[in-house]
């Protein structure tokens, strides 16, 4: 009976192999569309963005898109982007008035597209959702301070790897020169997904009080913007507002990228 001997330079080989074979069938397989699945046809198309994204992160950008996805991806009309934060306004409100700004309607290809950051990992998505608030953002003239994403859970964090809202607000950060603070909002409880909680009520109390501010901050007269991806009721960014007014903050806007609003009710920040 031969005996098999290990030659490491046959498996450095193969390996080397393996690696062009993979190349080759990049090359031949076209590129699916993250969102819906089709060939990605856009890629060209995205030669601001990729300069953008390697300006931002330092490696070349990964998303791919289909044309039709990217073209029902459209903004809201200049006067359907501005909200009161909470969908039923309360009595006693510790934050009255407290404004949102929200430029995409959750549905269609937004509807489509959050489930994959959340559920499917796809940190790609949540990055370029950023670049697009980040432009919404400097070509709306807001000016802050501070821009503060909502936290998640420690467990949230590991099971998704990465926080959307964090991802989010990273690109409106740097594309306004504004500071991120990542670490100023704690969360102080353990919450339920909002998404599986229907009654307004319930969704409030939820939350409540699910937030407080880093001891090392100090919000003293800022201006400041917390971010976060869906608004439904609101109930989310409002309790985080409350407790950055608690901490002293001057004024603090609401952003979130998409929502199922359908009238305008504030003014701009």
């Amino acid at each position: 009976m031969r005996r098999a001997i290990f030659n490491p330079t046959n498996q450095i080989i193969a390996s080397e192999i393996r690696e062009a074979f993979k190349g080759a069938v990049d090359l031949i397989l076209p590129f699916k569309c993250t969102i819906c699945g089709d060939v990605a046809d856009t890629n060209e198309r995205f030669g601001t963005y990729s300069q953008l994204y390697e300006a931002l992160y330092g490696t070349v950008n990964e998303l791919h898109l289909c044309g039709k996805c990217l073209s029902k991806l459209s903004i809201n009309e200049e006067d359907s982007r501005w909200f009161l934060c909470l969908s039923d306004p309360i009595e006693n409100d510790p934050c009255p008035g407290l404004v949102l700004f929200m430029p995409f309607t959750y549905k269609g290809i937004v509807e489509r597209a959050v489930p994959r950051i959340k559920f499917g990992k796809d940190i790609e998505l949540a990055r370029l959702f950023g670049g697009i608030l980040g432009t919404c953002f400097r070509n709306e003239m807001i000016k802050a301070d501070l821009i503060v994403p909502i936290p998640l859970s420690e467990t949230r964090l590991i099971e998704r790897g990465f926080n959307q809202a964090e991802e989010i607000s990273y690109p409106i950060a740097r594309m306004n020169d504004i500071p991120l603070a990542k670490d100023c909002l704690i969360r102080t409880k353990n919450t339920k997904r909002q998404s599986e909680i229907r009654d307004i009520t319930i969704r409030a109390q939820n939350v409540s009080d699910a937030f407080a501010v880093n001891d090392s901050w100090d919000l003293s007269g800022l201006r400041i913007v917390v971010v976060d991806d869906v608004a439904t009721t609101g109930a989310t960014l409002h309790e985080a507002a409350k407790a950055l007014y608690k901490a002293g903050a001057a004024k603090v806007l609401c952003i979130a990228f998409a929502g199922n609003r359908k009238t305008k009710n504030a003014e701009p920040f």
